[in-house]
């Protein structure tokens, strides 16, 4: 059985409706995820969840430049789930870049919906998404900037229910002094970075989409206790672009403004005569 360790909200124990994470402690590689009903993720900005395109065999959204967004997660099924949630490769619990079965979990109760607004940082309080270019991102801060521009959620379906123990504090509370010291442990102004797999990782660019660490957000965590199933149920990745990069993609078809140098063409020094 693949025992496992979460952390639950806060509240979860009196039966409220608050997510939960999960800290997986069985090494074994992912399996191919299994059909499972309608698994969702949606990203939402002031509320409304941002319009979806379909092109490349990707689901792509539009990253509005210095907005806040959250992450909405829906489980449809009548079962338990944890899930591995990833922005620009890095776990939104802990910051690392690991496997879906080995990160830590969210967890969903049956037909239930959460909502996940920043970096988790400790056991009280997270860190706000919000869109920004790649110098700026979160990833860069930590020198991880090989996987920016997506949004990941790995679901796992629960084996069984564990009677869950009385609610405990984190013990490893992870503030900003630590991303200070990830920081400073990076090339600082270096061109490149190495990803973990040794591979040279593109130097930022100032163009393109990732996602900032952003102001502080109450947001209570604890852990509790699941036996997860060891083969994934379902998996929903989603690409962000600014709007001029899915346009070069083919994303977008039809510019949203005539092509600039065409109405430049088109000028007039006098407006034409009257009829």
């Amino acid at each position: 059985m693949n025992r496992i360790s979460l952390i639950l909200g806060l509240s979860a124990f009196l039966l409220t409706l608050v997510p939960a994470v999960a800290l997986v402690q069985d090494s074994r590689s992912d399996r191919l995820p299994k059909p499972y009903p309608n698994f969702q993720v949606e990203v939402l900005v002031n509320g409304r969840s941002l319009a979806e395109y379909y092109a490349r065999g990707r689901t792509y959204v539009e990253a509005l430049r210095g907005a806040e967004y959250e992450l909405r997660l829906r489980n449809p099924s009548p079962d338990r789930v944890a899930v591995a949630l990833s922005v620009d490769g890095l776990n939104t619990i802990d910051a690392r870049h690991t496997s879906a079965w080995n990160a830590s979990k969210w967890v969903i109760e049956p037909y239930q919906t959460i909502t996940i607004s920043g970096w988790q940082m400790s056991s009280e309080r997270a860190r706000h998404f919000y869109f920004t270019n790649e110098r700026d991102s979160y990833g860069a801060k930590l020198g991880q900037t090989e996987n920016l521009g997506v949004i990941s959620a790995v679901f796992f379906r629960e084996r069984r229910r564990v009677i869950v123990p009385p609610p405990y504090p984190i013990t490893r509370d992870k503030d900003d002094s630590e991303m200070s010291a990830r920081k400073q442990s990076a090339p600082q102004n270096a061109p490149s970075s190495k990803s973990q797999s040794g591979a040279i990782a593109p130097a930022p660019d100032d163009d393109y989409a990732a996602t900032g660490i952003g102001r502080d957000v109450r947001h209570d965590v604890r852990w509790v206790d699941m036996d997860l199933e060891s083969s994934a149920a379902g998996e929903v990745t989603i690409r962000y672009e600014y709007y001029s990069a899915l346009l070069r993609l083919g994303v977008i078809p039809t510019p949203r403004e005539p092509n600039p140098l065409q109405r430049r063409e088109d000028s007039r020094g006098f407006s034409p005569e009257p009829h």
